[in-house]
C-alpha cells in the first residue's frame, strides 16, 4: 500500500512540474539541477533553491528601498542587484522571474521611476508565485520519500 502513496504522489509532482514548464515559471535548467541530487546528497535542489530564497528576499528588499528613495533612485546599484537576481534565477531556472528581471533591469537602464516600480510589483508577484509552487513541491517530495522510505520486513 506504501509504494501506491508513493507512486501517487510522485504523479502529483510530475502534474506540477509539468504545469510549470508549460506556465513558462521553469525553465531546462531546474531538471538539471535536480540531475545534480543523488543519493549522496538527496536534499540538494531544495538546498540550492532555499539558498536562492534568502538572497532573493535581501535583493527584493534592496530594490524596495532604492525605489523608495524619492529624491533620487540609485538606477546603476539597481542595475547590479538585478543582474546578480537574473543570474541566480537563472541558475535554478526561474524562468519568468528572470524574464521579469530583465525588463526591470531595461527600466532601470531608462532611469524609468514609473517603469521600475510596475516592474518591482510583477517581480514580487512572480517571486512569490515561484516560492509557493517550489514549496509544494517540495513538500510532495518529502511525503514522498517517507511514503517509499517505510519498508517492513517481510513475515514467512
Amino acid at each position: 500500500m506504501l509504494g501506491l502513496g508513493a507512486d501517487r504522489l510522485r504523479a502529483d509532482m510530475n502534474r506540477l512540474l509539468a504545469l510549470l514548464f508549460h506556465q513558462g515559471v521553469l525553465d531546462e535548467q531546474f531538471l538539471q539541477l535536480q540531475q545534480l541530487q543523488d543519493e549522496t546528497s538527496p536534499n540538494f535542489v531544495s538546498e540550492v533553491v532555499s539558498i536562492y530564497f534568502r538572497e532573493s528576499e535581501k535583493l527584493l528588499r534592496n530594490l524596495r528601498a532604492l525605489l523608495l528613495e524619492r529624491e533620487s533612485s540609485d538606477y546603476k546599484k539597481m542595475g547590479i542587484h538585478l543582474n546578480q537576481f537574473m543570474g541566480s534565477s537563472s541558475s535554478i531556472g526561474a524562468k519568468r522571474v528572470r524574464n521579469v528581471c530583465v525588463a526591470f533591469r531595461a527600466a532601470s537602464e531608462q532611469n524609468n521611476r514609473a517603469g521600475c516600480l510596475r516592474s518591482l510589483e510583477l517581480l514580487e508577484h512572480e517571486y512569490c508565485y515561484l516560492k509557493n509552487k517550489l514549496h509544494e513541491l517540495f513538500h510532495i517530495e518529502q511525503q514522498r520519500v517517507m511514503a517509499s522510505g517505510v519498508r517492513y520486513p517481510m513475515l514467512d
